[in-house]
């Protein structure tokens, strides 16, 4: 995949699940972020004070996590989830 700004990168996956109609909120609080259901909904909440790579690697393990199917994702999002599911591999070991 070839080098992008880590701003292009969030924009795509915000981009992505927005599209899919899931909401995406940014909120502040004593946690890091990630899927979940209210009401019925399915949202993805991250923490406002996080970084963009923190951002760019929570959508990404949500997505994931919400069982999206691959063919609903452009080439894009899909090497990014690789990416980021790649470096979480690589930390926990």
């Amino acid at each position: 995949m070839k080098r992008r700004k880590p701003e292009t990168i969030l924009e795509e996956l915000e981009k992505f699940v927005r599209d899919l109609g899931i909401t995406l909120r940014y909120e502040r609080g004593d946690f890091e972020g990630g899927y979940c259901v209210l009401k019925e909904q399915k949202m993805i909440v991250i923490n406002k004070i996080a970084n963009t790579q923190k951002r760019i690697s929570l959508l990404a393990q949500s997505i994931v996590e919400m069982g999206i199917d691959e063919g609903l994702m452009s080439q894009t999002v899909k090497e990014i989830i690789e990416d980021e599911l790649a470096k979480l591999k690589i930390a926990k070991e």
